[in-house]
């Protein structure tokens, strides 16, 4: 009889230790089933929310879909890059949505890459006129209508002004932005003073600065000097990276300089 009874209370106890294991995983799992079924329930409203904020005219051939996870996928075609750079941004900023998958194509017009790049290289070395701008050396390539941005910029609104160039200008199919801002350091922009004035300073060279839209540009990062740009002579090259070294604090220069009328790098 007590065997009986020990193992009854045995069996109840499994049971009840069984129970409470059910009981607790259960509850472990109860807030993701939740949260699951409250994502499922609010991608309606999410995608909703997309779609008003992309009601206009330029995006009415645009497609939107979003997951449960909240990652919207845009298809579809815009008629200029600049659109399909703008519905990513706004999309970035929705309430709901923690990513954007942009399949946009842009049916716009197509230009030829070389006449692209020309009219381009036109645009942003026109933009890099003034003071502070011979601090920058953005290049750029163009294939198959996509533009990569590379190159140097000293500041960020130098290259958010390149990049805006390059996205508003009919023929561009995407961007690719390869362009460094230099760090930000009060030494750096001694260097980039004195080492402007070390080139343009010198005799031979000062002519470089009566032709603003081509200059020969100074980059600096941490110390090291690049210079860009295209020069008459090996001669002026040559000065150029002379006078840059005898500036106190340059670490190492870098000439980048091209030769009028010899191969060069893609420059803008």
């Amino acid at each position: 009889m007590t065997r009986k009874m020990n193992l009854s209370r045995n069996m109840n106890h499994r049971n009840s230790l069984l129970f409470a294991a059910a009981l607790f995983g259960g509850a472990l799992f109860l807030p993701q089933f939740a949260q699951a079924a409250i994502s499922s329930a609010d991608q309606p409203d999410v995608t909703a929310a997309v779609h008003a904020k992309l009601n206009k005219s330029q995006y009415k051939d645009v497609q939107v879909k979003v997951d449960v996870n909240g990652v919207a996928t845009l298809s579809g075609t815009v008629a200029d890059y600049e659109y399909k750079s703008d519905a990513d941004k706004t999309v970035h900023k929705i309430k709901g949505v923690s990513a954007v998958r942009n399949d946009i194509q842009v049916a716009g017009p197509s230009v030829p890459d070389s006449e692209l790049q020309k009219k381009l290289a036109e645009k942003i070395s026109d933009n890099a006129i003034g003071y502070g701008n011979v601090f920058d050396a953005i290049t750029l390539d163009v294939h198959d209508g996509v533009v990569t941005l590379g190159g140097h910029s000293h500041d960020f609104p130098n290259r958010d002004s390149a990049l805006a160039i390059v996205s508003t200008t009919a023929g561009v199919k995407d961007v690719v932005d390869n362009i460094e801002v230099d760090p930000t350091s009060p030494m750096d922009d001694g260097i980039r003073l004195a080492v402007a004035r070390a080139v343009y300073g010198y005799p031979s060279l000062n002519r470089y600065a009566i032709d603003p839209a081509k200059p020969i540009r100074i980059s600096v990062q941490n110390g090291h000097v690049e210079l860009y740009g295209v020069v008459d002579s090996k001669s002026d090259k040559d000065t150029a990276n002379i006078q840059a070294n005898t500036v106190p604090g340059v670490f190492s220069v870098e000439n980048h300089l091209q030769v009028a009328g010899q191969p060069s790098e893609k420059q803008p």
